[in-house]
C-alpha cells in the first residue's frame, strides 16, 4: 500500500475477493454465445471470441515468467540483486491479476461500444507499422514524463510508492500498481490501438501482438536475473537506446531517480537520467555464475497439488500452508501433464535459496510425488536420483545435505545409510535429522505427563522417542501387540518396564502419532486428546474436540532471509526439524553423518538449535 493512499487506490472489484473473476463472466458468456449460437454469420466476430483466450494466455504468460525468474534467482547465475523477498512483498503483490481483469473489461466494453472494432481482419501490415511507430514515439515519450511525474512526492506517496515497495523485483511486480495508476498506463497504451481503429488499419494481429509485446518486455524487465546476451548489442550497438535490460530497470528500483524509461532507454539518454552504473551492472550480472550453497535440503513433491504450492509455482499459494483448493480441479490437465513429466525427468531441481547469517542454503526437489515412493518399481529410480544429488553436492563442496520427507525412508535407503555404504569417502555430511525430530517431540510433551500413547508405524524417530521416555520414567502405552513386541526387543530391560501393552484407548490424552493412524483410532481417543505427530506427514484431522500439533518443526529466527514460501503444510517462517537439523549441523561444524540407526545426543542438538535462534513451536489447532 502507498504511504498516503490516494483516490482509486483499490480496484472496484476488490470486495469480491476470489470471486472477482465473475465480473468478466457476462462478457465471456456473451462472446461465446454470439459466436457459436448465432445463425447470422455477420454477428460472428473472431476478435470478440478471442478476447477470452487472450486473457487466459496472459495469465499463463505471467506464470511462466514468475516460475522462470524464481528458478534462476534460486540457482544464482546471472542474479542481479542478492537482497531477499519476504512474505510482505508476496502479500502486496497477490492482486497482480487485477490488471488482467481490467484488461478484459476494457477490451470487452471497448468492442461493444466501438463499431470500428468489429470484424477486423487477421492481419494488416500498415496497422503493424503504425502501432510500432506510435509506441516508439508518443507512448515511450509520454510514459517517460508520466513516470517522472509519479516520482514527485505528491503522486509518489499516494500511488507509485506502492510499486517501489518491492526493491527486489519479480515479474508480477511489473503490474502491481494502484488502480488509478493502471488506468493512466492503459490510456497511454491505448494510443496505438485507438489510432489504428479510427484509421481503419487495425487488425487482430496488431492488437494481440502489441499486448503480448508489452507483457513480454514488462515482465522481462522486472526479472531479478540478466538474460539479454551481450552479442545482441555487439551486432547492433544502437540497440541499447531502444531496448532496456532487467539490470537496467533494477537500478530504477534501487536508486529511484534514474532509468525512468518504459522499454527504451533513449529518453533517459536524451534527458540525462540514465544511471552511470547501468553498463557495469549489466556486465557484472551476465558474468555471475551459479551459487554454491553450504547446505542443501533435499525434498520432493507430496500431493498432486503440491506442484502449485512450490515456490516455483503460484506465489500466493506457496506463501500459505498447503491446503487443497476447489479451483485446483480446473488445473487437472496441467496436473496430469506434471505427473507424466515425473516419469520422464530424472534430475533434481533447485526450488529455493535462503541465507542464514553467512550460511548459504538451497532446497532441491526430487521430481517425484509421494505416491511414487510407495511403488516398489520406482524405488531404484528414486534412489538413483537421491544418490546423484548427494554426489553432486559432494563434488561442489557443499558441507551438509539433509534428507527431507520420504527421501530418508527406511524401506527406501535405510535412513540414508545406503549411500554411505556405496560412497564411504563422502565429504558432504548426510543428515536425516532424526535427532532433532526426537528432541522436538520430547519437548512438546507437557511437563508432568506420566503416560503417553504411541500409535502409528514405528520408525527410527518413534523408537528413539519411546526409549527416551521409558528411560525418563514416562509410561509408553502401545495398542498393537506386534508393534509392542518389536519395540520391546529394542529397549533395555530397565527401560522396557515402562512399555505397556493395552487394549484401552482412554489411558492417556497425550498421543504420539505417526503414519498409519486411522480415522477409527482417532475417534476412539478421549475428548481433549493432544495428537503430537512424530512423522514428517501430519495426520488427517477428524476430531473437533481434540488438538493437533504440527509435525516436528521450529520457528525460524529473523536472520533467516529470503523466506517467502511455506514448507508444505507448516505455517509461515516455520521449518521442519529435518531441515533445521542440516543447518545446525553445518553451523556447529559437526564432522559426522547422521544416517542409518545413528542418533546424535538429542539434548545437545536441541540446545544447539535454540542457541542459533530457532524457537519451539507450541501452536496447536483443532480439526
Amino acid at each position: 500500500m502507498a504511504n498516503k493512499p490516494g483516490i482509486l487506490t483499490n480496484c472496484p472489484w476488490a470486495c469480491l475477493g476470489n470471486l472477482k473473476y465473475l465480473v468478466l463472466a457476462p462478457f465471456a458468456c456473451h462472446s461465446i454465445y454470439t459466436f457459436f449460437m448465432s445463425k447470422d454469420e455477420s454477428e460472428r466476430d473472431m476478435f470478440y471470441i478471442l478476447l477470452l483466450p487472450l486473457t487466459l494466455f496472459r495469465m499463463v504468460h505471467y506464470q511462466i515468467w514468475i516460475s522462470l525468474s524464481r528458478y534462476r534467482t534460486a540457482k544464482g547465475n546471472n542474479r542481479i540483486l542478492d537482497r531477499s523477498i519476504e512474505f510482505d512483498q508476496v502479500d502486496r503483490e497477490s492482486n497482480w491479476d487485477d490488471e488482467i481483469i481490467l484488461f478484459g473489461l476494457v477490451y470487452y466494453i471497448g468492442y461493444l461500444i466501438l463499431e470500428q472494432a468489429h470484424h477486423m481482419p487477421m492481419w494488416r501490415t500498415d496497422g503493424i507499422i503504425i502501432t510500432a511507430l506510435l509506441h516508439i514515439g508518443p507512448v515511450e515519450f509520454l510514459y517517460y514524463w508520466l513516470h517522472r511525474a509519479l516520482h514527485h512526492h505528491f503522486l509518489y506517496s499516494r500511488y507509485h510508492s506502492h510499486h517501489h515497495s518491492s526493491i527486489v523485483t519479480e515479474p508480477i511486480t511489473a503490474v502491481v500498481h494502484p488502480f488509478a495508476e493502471i488506468l493512466a498506463y492503459y490510456m497511454l497504451f491505448s494510443i496505438p490501438v485507438f489510432t489504428t481503429l479510427f484509421t481503419g488499419t487495425a487488425s487482430i494481429a496488431s492488437i494481440g501482438v502489441y499486448i503480448i509485446f508489452i507483457d513480454f518486455m514488462n515482465l522481462m524487465g522486472h526479472c531479478n536475473f540478466e538474460l539479454i546476451p551481450k552479442w545482441m548489442f555487439s551486432i547492433f550497438p544502437p540497440l541499447k537506446y531502444f531496448m532496456y535490460t532487467p539490470s537496467y530497470h533494477s537500478l530504477h528500483h534501487t536508486k529511484f531517480r534514474t532509468n525512468y524509461c518504459l522499454f527504451m532507454p533513449l529518453y533517459d539518454y536524451i534527458y540525462d537520467t540514465m544511471d552511470k552504473s547501468s553498463d557495469t551492472l549489466y556486465e557484472k550480472s551476465l558474468e555471475r555464475e551459479a551459487e554454491v550453497p553450504d547446505v542443501v535440503h533435499l525434498t520432493h513433491l507430496t500431493t498432486l497439488e503440491s506442484i502449485y504450492h512450490l515456490r516455483l509455482g503460484f506465489a500466493s499459494l506457496a506463501s500459505k500452508p498447503h491446503t487443497s483448493k476447489w479451483y485446483m480441479l480446473l488445473m487437472w490437465p496441467v496436473t496430469l501433464w506434471s505427473i507424466m513429466l515425473t516419469w520422464i525427468y530424472g534430475y533434481t531441481f533447485v526450488v529455493e535459496r535462503n541465507l542464514f547469517k553467512n550460511l548459504k542454503l538451497q532446497t532441491w526437489a526430487i521430481p517425484k510425488y509421494r505416491i511414487q515412493y510407495f511403488m516398489y518399481w520406482q524405488r531404484e529410480s528414486i534412489n538413483n536420483m537421491i544418490e546423484k544429488a548427494i554426489i553432486e553436492a559432494d563434488q561442489k563442496g557443499i558441507k551438509v545435505l539433509s534428507l527431507g520427507l520420504l527421501n530418508q525412508a527406511k524401506q527406501l535407503n535405510s535412513n540414508g545409510e545406503l549411500y554411505l555404504r556405496r560412497h564411504p569417502q563422502l565429504k558432504v555430511k548426510v543428515v536425516d535429522g532424526s535427532s532433532l525430530a526426537v528432541a522436538v517431540v520430547l519437548n512438546s510433551i507437557s511437563k508432568g505427563t506420566s503416560q503417553v500413547v504411541l500409535r502409528g508405524r514405528l520408525s527410527k524417530v518413534a523408537n528413539s522417542i519411546a526409549l527416551a521416555l521409558c528411560k525418563g520414567g514416562i509410561q509408553v502405552v502401545m495398542l498393537d501387540k506386534e508393534d509392542y513386541k518389536r519395540l520391546k526387543a529394542k529397549l533395555t530391560p530397565e527401560a522396557a518396564t515402562n512399555l505397556v501393552l493395552s487394549k484401552c484407548y482412554n489411558v492417556s490424552k497425550t498421543w504420539l502419532v505417526g503414519d498409519g493412524l486411522s480415522k477409527d483410532e482417532q475417534l476412539k481417543a478421549p475428548k481433549g486428546t493432544l495428537f503430537i505427530p512424530y512423522s514428517q506427514f501430519p495426520p488427517r484431522k477428524v476430531r473437533k474436540d481434540c488438538f493437533y500439533f504440527n509435525t516436528p518443526a521450529m520457528i525460524a529466527p529473523k536472520h533467516l532471509e529470503n523466506v517467502d514460501s511455506c514448507e508444505n503444510w507448516l505455517p509461515r517462517r516455520v521449518m521442519s526439524a529435518w531441515r533445521i537439523a542440516g543447518i545446525v549441523h553445518a553451523l556447529e561444524g559437526w564432522n559426522e553423518h547422521e544416517c542409518g540407526d545413528m542418533i546424535l545426543d538429542t539434548q545437545k542438538v536441541w540446545k544447539a538449535s535454540l542457541g542459533h535462534g530457532f524457537c519451539p513451536l507450541t501452536k496447536i489447532s483443532a480439526a
